[in-house]
């Protein structure tokens, strides 16, 4: 895939400060400009970054209904009423429920929790779900990561005599759940200073303005932490101000002392313990946990993160691990159908769009196979299965910030339901509708797509020689992690790189590329997973720009700095020439 390199341009501001910066921490401009991208202008703001501290979280009480909520749960704890904890099946919302409960069960044990069913309830609260509330004497319900538009479901729960305390980061509609109180920093007369906590992260400032009131130790509720580092990683949500700091410091705790549940999902998926990064937690972890809500049920997950009992957790964490090669299964085989059904189109290649229907694919699978396509094809994409009758029900995602939800919505008299946001939807109509839904969607696109969006692009931090990446480079580069939106790894680009002297292919049909490489300043060794058709061209002494990230690697107990090669371009014949 041919990818576009939009490499950062600094203001005459930002290279003043990063010329400043470099000065005042006795650091290279190549490192203060790292810093300076990160909006910090000041050595002072520099010293604060690093050094993540517990007191730079707000005071929850400064969230709408916080005092609310708080009230009403101090009296179902005091009164011994029964409470239900009340979550979405993604990581998000297990995490989120795992909190809550564990921090209740500190209180009371009047308490329980509640995963609905991903294809037989949906997202967020259900009816079935208040009905089991009422069913086992529940009178309060504490809904985290969900129920900011649950407007027909609180009116449900009011009748049934139960309340309700709304625990959510979701976007609110125009009108809010009645209930006793509405936790989310998104509401418009909310002045909590800080918008993107995860689901989970608003459930711990409830956690937190609890323990605050009733004057409960902060290191009863520390270990809590790990919880939210799971949930901030694996939502996507902004990697700076609060979630930056939780991220820290749940880590730090995964990798001294994680829960029972938490190293038993580590044993599984062959993390080794004091070495987890967030990366772990995306790609890992995360994974496994949402394949207990795609093939089973995320109370399963839940069971395994509130465990303290290590012969259930390893049984546990080695079912989630089943469910998990069971996903990955039914996404190959997806992926691998969707892929045939593709080519066999003799239009495929001129297409501005992917839409693909496969009966019987598994509804748990399908996000992630539209994800994949994207991959392949780089365009809008939707995939979509056999639902009930004649209905199909598909998963779509964009590219390149083109606005999916406009595209779809414009088709919406042949759908019978859909819903989303630019760059993910749901959605879904009659089997007979396809064949006009494909060809109004591809119409839309294509009158509507950018060209830049069109081609991915890898947004490169600065250029650099490789005599840049010294040990107080790389020491910054450590120190702006937890990486994520918003704070993401920076991608670094270094032009004109030779071979040094052992790049080669390598791989079970070297389809990887192993290089060693230099500028002439300095060398450096690195991967380039499926370019291994570079290799002669490397070793045959032409030179190439290369993007790349930074990570460290040990081997035989001697670690060193290493490329990840993001893209590789070929130089042109002009700076061939020059080089010569």
């Amino acid at each position: 895939m041919t990818y576009n390199w939009q490499i950062w341009q600094p203001t005459e501001a930002q290279q003043t400060a990063t010329r400043t910066l470099a000065q005042e921490l006795s650091i290279s401009e190549a490192a203060a400009r790292m810093l300076v991208h990160r909006g910090i202008m000041t050595a002072d703001q520099a010293r604060k970054y690093i050094r993540p501290s517990l007191a730079d979280l707000h005071n929850p009480m400064l969230m709408k209904d916080m005092d609310k909520a708080i009230n009403r749960l101090e009296k179902a704890i005091r009164k011994r009423e029964r409470i239900m904890v009340y979550g979405d099946y993604d990581v998000d919302g297990t995490t989120a429920v795992a909190l809550m409960y564990s921090f209740l069960k500190m209180l009371t044990t009047e308490v329980e929790f509640y995963i609905p069913d991903r294809y037989t309830e949906g997202y967020g609260i259900s009816f079935k779900g208040i009905d089991v509330a009422q069913q086992n004497g529940c009178t309060l319900i504490v809904a985290l990561d969900c129920g900011i538009k649950a407007v027909d479901k609180a009116e449900y729960a009011a009748q049934k005599g139960i309340d309700l305390i709304v625990c959510d980061h979701h976007t609110p509609g125009d009108q809010l759940p009645q209930c006793v109180a509405v936790l989310n920093m998104k509401r418009k007369d909310c002045e909590y200073p800080f918008k993107d906590l995860s689901g989970c992260g608003v459930g711990f400032k409830l956690v937190q303005g609890y323990a605050i009131t009733h004057g409960i130790a902060e290191q009863k509720i520390a270990p809590l932490m790990p919880l939210l580092a799971m949930s901030i990683a694996s939502d996507i949500v902004s990697m700076t101000g609060e979630n930056r700091v939780l991220a820290y410091f749940g880590l730090k705790q995964i990798n001294t002392n994680p829960s029972i549940g938490i190293q038993a999902i580590m044993d599984v998926a062959g993390i080794e313990k004091g070495k987890i990064t967030i990366s772990d937690l995306i790609f890992k972890i995360g994974p496994r946990i949402n394949a207990s809500g795609r093939m089973r049920s995320g109370a399963e997950a839940v069971k395994l993160l509130i465990t303290e009992d290590e012969g259930f957790a390893r049984q546990q964490a080695e079912d989630i691990n089943s469910f998990n090669v069971e996903r990955r299964s039914y996404d190959e085989d997806t992926t691998r159908q969707a892929l045939e059904q593709l080519q066999q189109d003799p239009d495929n290649e001129h297409k501005y769009t992917t839409v693909v229907y496969g009966e019987g694919w598994h509804k748990g699978v399908i996000g992630i196979s539209a994800s994949r396509l994207t991959e392949t094809y780089y365009r809008p994409t939707i995939v979509l299965t056999s639902g009930d009758g004649d209905i199909i029900t598909g998963s779509a995602r964009s590219v390149g910030g083109f606005d999916l939800y406009s595209a779809i919505d414009s088709c919406r008299d042949l759908l019978t339901n859909f819903g989303g946001h630019q760059f993910a939807a749901g959605l879904s109509m009659h089997l007979s509708d396809l064949p006009a839904f494909k060809q109004r969607f591809e119409a839309y696109v294509r009158e509507h797509i950018r060209p830049d969006q069109q081609t991915p692009t890898i947004h490169v931090e600065q250029e650099i020689q490789l005599a840049d990446v010294d040990s107080k480079f790389f020491n910054i580069l450590r120190h702006l992690e937890p990486f994520g939106p918003d704070n993401p790894r920076p991608i670094f680009v270094t032009r004109n790189l030779i071979n040094n002297r052992y790049s080669k292919a390598v791989g079970k049909s070297g389809e990887h590329l192993k290089l060693d490489v230099t500028d002439r300043t300095a060398a450096i060794a690195g991967i380039a997973f499926g370019r291994g058709d570079l290799a002669t061209y490397i070793q045959n002494g032409n030179p190439v720009d290369i993007c790349y990230e930074l990570s460290e690697n040990t081997f035989n107990n001697i670690t060193s700095i290493e490329m990840m090669v993001q893209d590789i371009q070929l130089c042109s014949t002009k700076e061939k020439h020059e080089d010569r």
